[in-house]
């Protein structure tokens, strides 16, 4: 038999796939994977209902349906002031995996190369690699997850096509500041790239700060991709409608390639996120001042126990050091200086599933640090804390 395509067939199981196995194995509770379970806007998924029963039902233009465009457009105006043609500057993809996937075959040649931050989404790599691009990469490390200018000129050169930038960035908690992002605009201004900007997480940015869009930044207008969620902005996560906001130039090639990847996307979420991003402020605050509390509930609940947590500034997820784990007698060596042994050890022992951050690098991986979702209902948090407690009290 011929080999299959060896990018992929390389690739193991996903981190998520096996550690929420273990969980079920394990009747644990499963802090691993991120996706809400409560906080559904009824409204929206009432929309979706009636959209479904009223139709249309068949295909929509593979750029979204109008509403949707023209509320993405309006939604980024007004948090942003981003001003963009919905007809020409915005489109709908199946979420935002499908979106990054059509940005990077849309982009990318063989001989490219692309910036990524690690730790990151495990898909990025994959995906570049598969377009026959080199991934380069630029080490985040805790607590403060950022870069110097030499660190990362030292992954870009006169190859560079791209950066994936995610910001907020999930593995890490970490919300990029105005600085970061100019030094970051500067050096891609240098090298003549693109930025696919996965701003999935742009709705969960804590402590007041407030979410900067990298195509905001003087120059990077038209050398950015804007990509969002409503998985993310509406706690949905399996509906999977995404959308990408960019120049024309750069959205032609991009929707060629989404145009051969599924080439539309389901028209009756369609028209219920439509509805959703044009709710009011009042939602948007809520969303966010909810999430805060989950995060400060579960880290609070943590540090209790004698866990060092890293500050989450954004997204689901928040992170703990696990070499600062109590030392109870009869735990096994070595696991404070493992993450993949600390979480299987916590799943099988504990009843607690976290995600080894390890998962999210290619190469150089971090090994002391284990990610939790806490994008959770409270006595979900809650059970989970107990058994921790009941662990290493």
């Amino acid at each position: 038999m011929k080999s299959t395509n060896s990018v992929l067939s390389g690739l193991g199981t996903t981190v998520f796939e096996v550690m929420s196995r273990l969980a079920d194995q394990h009747g644990s509770v499963n802090l691993g994977q991120g996706f809400p379970d409560d906080g559904f806007p009824v409204d929206v998924l009432e929309a979706a209902a009636d959209a479904t029963i009223n139709g249309p039902n068949q295909y929509p233009s593979m750029f979204g349906i109008p509403a949707l465009r023209q509320a993405v457009a309006a939604h980024d105006e007004r948090f942003y002031g981003i001003v963009a043609d919905w007809q020409s500057e915005v489109m709908v993809t199946t979420g935002a995996t499908e979106a990054l996937a059509a940005c990077m075959l849309g982009l990318l040649e063989p001989g490219d190369e692309v910036v990524l931050f690690q730790p990151m989404y495990d898909c990025y790599v994959p995906m570049i690699r598969r377009g026959g691009a080199t991934a380069k990469f630029v080490n985040l490390e805790p607590p403060d997850w950022t870069f110097t200018r030499e660190s990362l000129e030292a992954a870009f050169s006169e190859r560079t096509k791209a950066v994936v930038l995610n910001n907020p960035l999930n593995p890490a908690g970490k919300a990029f500041t105005r600085e970061e992002l100019e030094l970051l605009a500067e050096v891609v201004a240098k090298y003549d790239a693109y930025v696919i900007s996965d701003e999935v997480y742009e709705h969960l940015v804590f402590d007041g700060r407030a979410h900067i869009p990298f195509m905001t930044l003087p120059g990077m207008r038209e050398r950015t991709l804007k990509i969002g969620s409503a998985g993310k902005t509406f706690s949905l996560t399996g509906w999977k409608i995404g959308y990408i906001t960019a120049a024309p130039e750069l959205i032609k090639p991009v929707s060629k390639a989404h145009q051969f990847l599924v080439y539309t996307t389901t028209p009756n979420l369609q028209a219920a996120v439509a509805e959703g991003l044009a709710k009011g402020d009042d939602y948007f605050e809520t969303f966010v001042s909810d999430m805060e509390t989950k995060r400060d509930h579960l880290t609070e609940g943590l540090r209790s126990i004698g866990f060092d947590v890293f500050d989450s500034e954004g997204t689901y997820f928040l992170n703990i050091d696990i070499s600062s784990a109590p030392d109870r007698p009869g735990d096994p060596r070595g696991i404070r200086s493992d993450d993949v042994e600390f979480c299987r050890f916590l799943t099988e022992t504990v009843g607690v599933t976290a995600i080894p951050l390890s998962a999210f690098y290619d190469e150089n991986p971090l090994r002391t640090v284990a990610r939790f979702c806490f994008a959770k209902k409270d006595e979900t948090l809650d059970l989970a804390l107990t058994r921790l407690r009941a662990h290493y009290s």
